[in-house]
């Protein structure tokens, strides 16, 4: 059985896969970001590969073509990843690039940039539960062992990039101005129409009404699933023993956490967000 040893390493005492992020981070630090880039912020499980498949279609006015044809990873790859390095370098302007990592981690040319910054949160209690599938199916993590088990790992930020509070801290926190937006899993899932015109407004893409309907269509959960443009490869996943993408909807953890491990959770997210500044869209009592 792996462990938590063997799969991650760490960097900027953030853990990583070390199967995925073993080249170095030198590309990362010297990345040049342009005004016009736009880079996608999640935590894991917070609707990273949906939003891979929407950035790209509201920057290009809701064209489905490259949708359709490109690997969710060329279309918008991840920065920290060296060896998508000539994939960002070659692609065309406006990019859709996207990080997993804490702001304190980012280039210097995001500080320099006109870049702009969509952050998407999502439930920590869905996050959870999500990730603790997710696990079960990955050829690249550790064995989550049982769910109490993975609850404490998760706290304790025992996972791939670290505690769910430090990542949203970091963010909540970054002095970009109005260059950053913020918006939630759930109201994307609630009104996927709204989300979008609220989206393209921040990067004032100008879409149509047509546009914006033709991009909600073309990002439904079923959508999603049917385009082989978004599977992992098997390398990184069991795709024999469950989809990358799982169930694509709000509130999965009420069928999963017990009572008291929800109490557990909850009691240690809100002290470690005690004192912030912001609060969090969603009731955790």
């Amino acid at each position: 059985m792996s462990s938590f040893e063997d799969n991650y390493l760490h960097y900027g005492g953030i853990p990583l896969p070390k199967e995925v992020y073993s080249e170095g981070f030198t590309f990362l630090q010297e990345l040049n970001l342009k005004d016009d880039d736009v880079l996608l912020v999640t935590y894991p499980r917070t609707g990273t590969t949906w939003m891979q498949q929407l950035l790209p279609l509201m920057l290009n006015g809701g064209d489905v073509t490259q949708v359709l044809t490109t690997p969710n990873w060329k279309r918008a790859p991840w920065v920290e990843i060296k060896k998508l390095s000539h994939i960002v370098e070659q692609m065309a302007s406006p990019r859709s690039l996207v990080t997993h990592l804490p702001f304190n981690l980012m280039p210097r040319s995001l500080h320099t940039s006109k870049a702009k910054v969509i952050y998407v949160m999502r439930n920590p209690r869905d996050v959870l539960v999500s990730s603790y599938f997710f696990h079960q199916t990955t050829n690249v993590l550790d064995n989550p062992g049982t769910l109490d088990e993975f609850i404490d790992k998760f706290l304790s930020g025992r996972v791939m990039f670290g505690k769910w509070t430090d990542h949203v801290k970091s963010w909540r926190h970054a002095e970009l101005g109005d260059r950053i937006m913020f918006i939630t899993y759930e109201e994307m899932v609630q009104d996927l129409p709204a989300s979008i015109r609220q989206m393209s407004d921040f990067l004032c893409c100008n879409l149509s009404e047509e546009a914006i309907q033709k991009t909600a269509e073309h990002n439904s959960f079923k959508s999603m699933i049917d385009n082989p443009f978004n599977e992992v490869p098997k390398f990184y996943l069991n795709s024999d023993k469950a989809s990358f993408l799982r169930k694509g909807i709000a509130g999965d953890w009420k069928n999963h956490l017990n009572s008291e491990q929800l109490a557990r959770f909850t009691s240690v997210i809100r002290k470690e967000l005690q004192g912030e500044s912001f609060s969090l869209p969603w009731s955790l009592e």
